[in-house]
């Protein structure tokens, strides 16, 4: 009994006193924005059809469902052309922003309202990767999502020589005007505004500590940040396996599936052929097309039973990846493939995304040294090539 007792104050411990999966959650946040981000800016052209005043779902229709559903919407407060083009930029900068890692905490709540915004517009305009991207909005910002590979990190280094950060307080503080507006202006519903409000005093509770009552007080929100975090992350690994496992279970109910010839059709629809040659030519393998089939049903269910088992999951993991992949290329979906990715990236090892990490450092630190030299003086550079050759010699 005593063992069990200290297993689990141990289990305790660690939930409480660290942020698991720092590189998991990073990966996570920059996969979906970047995701996010490359989606809007491949239908910008087109992004009054899909989400405003130009698309099939009108503004009326959209106001009928918004009614019934209380999904909340930003494009909903106005019906003018200018707001939802304002929106929509919203919805890319807070992107790109959530990306670099830029004061993670408040963008990761702007993602959330600039996702939430367009795909709540225009609900039949989705797809899979639309609603991942949707559900990993909303947990992400229970996250510490910014702890490594972010501006956030940089800045956090550099404290001691930065001084005392004012940019934090005013964006917090316009932000607060923004939704007092919004709220005066009764366009949010009493859930959303219990949500958002919440989050921005949460917000000013933790400068407010960090500031003023280093100690204790901020070790406690510490303690509450990293259940919240550690909890996001489940729900994030739980809601992967239960899409594969949903997914791959109702395959197995498909007749197409269980003879294995699923595959077949999408490869063969020109809506789903970018290179109608590539398809045509997988296509023309009986025993490719049954393979293919049948795995993708295998590695689905499987999954989520893997994941006591490190290396057998790794595996699964490496062939999931490379399917999504797949899916871009052979049937034209690269931000559904993308979204999945990024949600997998949850389970890649820590050692894996170290390496990686050191591995762009490096590319990154190359690159600057070539820039370095590039820009000096051609005076500069004959004399170092000076130099260096008095020390060969």
């Amino acid at each position: 009994m005593s063992a069990f007792n200290r297993t689990l104050g141990d289990a305790v411990q660690r939930v409480t006193s660290t942020a698991l999966g720092p590189y998991q959650s990073a990966v996570v946040r920059i996969g979906f924005s970047a995701t996010w981000l490359l989606f809007l800016l491949r239908e910008f052209p087109h992004r009054r059809e899909l989400y405003g005043p130009d698309g099939p779902w009108g503004w009326d229709m959209a106001q009928q469902l918004i009614a019934g559903n209380h999904a909340f919407t930003a494009l909903m407060w106005s019906d003018s052309a200018l707001w939802f083009e304002l929106v929509y930029v919203f919805a890319l900068l807070s992107a790109l922003l959530l990306m670099l890692g830029w004061r993670t905490r408040t963008m990761s709540v702007l993602f959330m309202i600039g996702v939430l915004s367009l795909q709540n517009r225009s609900i039949f305009m989705g797809d899979g990767g639309d609603n991942i991207v949707h559900l990993m909005a909303i947990y992400l910002v229970f996250t510490r999502c910014g702890q490594v590979w972010s501006l956030d990190a940089r800045r956090a280094a550099d404290a001691g020589r930065q001084g005392v950060d004012r940019v934090g307080p005013a964006l917090w503080a316009v932000l607060g005007l923004a939704l007092a507006v919004v709220t005066f202006m009764g366009e949010l519903s009493w859930g959303w505004t219990v949500v958002l409000w919440g989050l921005w005093a949460v917000h000013g509770l933790w400068w407010a500590v960090n500031r003023h009552a280093p100690g204790e007080p901020r070790t406690l929100l510490d303690v509450f940040a990293n259940l919240a975090h550690n909890a996001g992350l489940f729900v994030i690994m739980a809601e992967v396996c239960l899409v594969y496992a949903t997914a791959g279970w109702y395959k197995i109910q498909g007749s197409r599936w269980q003879d294995g010839t699923a595959l077949y059709y999408p490869l063969h629809l020109d809506y789903f052929s970018p290179w109608p040659a590539l398809s045509g030519l997988l296509a023309s393998s009986g025993v490719m097309v049954l393979l293919l089939t049948y795995g993708t049903v295998a590695v689905q269910v499987a999954f989520p039973f893997t994941l006591f088992n490190r290396r057998v999951k790794n595996v699964l993991l490496a062939v999931m990846i490379t399917e999504h992949a797949g899916i871009a290329l052979l049937l034209g979906l690269p931000f559904f493939s993308l979204a999945m990715i990024a949600a997998d990236a949850v389970f890649l090892p820590t050692v894996f995304l170290l390496w990686v990490g050191g591995r762009a450092a490096r590319g990154r630190d190359r690159i600057r040294a070539a820039t370095r030299r590039d820009g000096a003086e051609p005076e500069q550079r004959s004399e170092g090539a000076e130099a260096d050759r008095t020390l060969v010699g």
